[in-house]
């Protein structure tokens, strides 16, 4: 499944769109609707990467242990594989496209989250844009992401919410095209791996043990 449609409709095109616009679109509905990613992505082009981080981060804030991690690490690390190797469109497996959150998780979201991203959303604009379209600085992106993503699917003891607001941050940097935003992600993600990964040994673990995969 890609997520750029060249079929897709004007109407259905959604680029362009701020990111309250986008998600209050996705949670205006009936409560009890299933929606796919693949609906959440249709007609996005250059936000498709940011609205799928950004989806990706709700689980971490399901007040269930383990459930965050186990949805939301995988995901966050897809999105950050399609930027380290330089992809364009965004490439899901049929039954990972075919799933997705139910309205009432936005709607939910949405009421914990939005005035904070209101107030966010006042300053945060599109500038410095070359940290977010330049090759590099997109593979940088994603090589934060993927250890990040790694971070979020360990069950390391009250992390999901800290790792959850940065990904969003991140998402909202992908978003609205902030370079200025992104730069301090970056910033706070090489703590975060630092202080997290190395000094606990947790990421230097699983790489480990998907290396010594990846080999038997």
């Amino acid at each position: 499944m890609t997520a750029d449609d060249p079929d897709a409709t004007p109407r259905s095109r959604r680029d362009g769109l701020g990111t309250r616009e986008l998600f209050d679109a996705l949670a205006t509905g009936d409560p009890e609707d299933h929606l796919r990613l693949e609906d959440i992505l249709a007609g996005l082009s250059r936000q498709v990467f940011g609205m799928l981080l950004l989806v990706s981060t709700l689980p971490a804030f399901i007040p269930i242990p383990g459930v965050g991690g186990a949805i939301g690490g995988p995901l966050t690390i897809l999105v950050g594989l399609h930027l380290l190797v330089g992809m364009r469109r965004l490439w899901l497996p049929r039954f990972v496209a075919r799933r997705g959150p139910r309205r009432a998780s936005l709607q939910a979201f949405q009421r914990m989250a939005g005035p904070w991203l209101a107030r966010l959303e006042r300053v945060v604009k599109p500038r410095l844009v070359a940290v977010i379209d330049h090759r590099m600085a997109a593979m940088f992106t994603g090589l934060l992401l993927v250890l990040l993503g790694i971070l979020l699917a360990l069950p390391i003891p009250f992390t999901n919410y800290p790792f959850g607001a940065l990904l969003l941050v991140y998402a909202l940097a992908l978003l609205e095209r902030d370079g200025a935003l992104m730069l301090a992600c970056w910033a706070v993600g090489i703590v975060v791996i630092v202080v997290f990964g190395v000094l606990s040994g947790a990421l230097a673990a699983a790489a480990t043990q998907w290396i010594g995969g990846l080999l038997a």
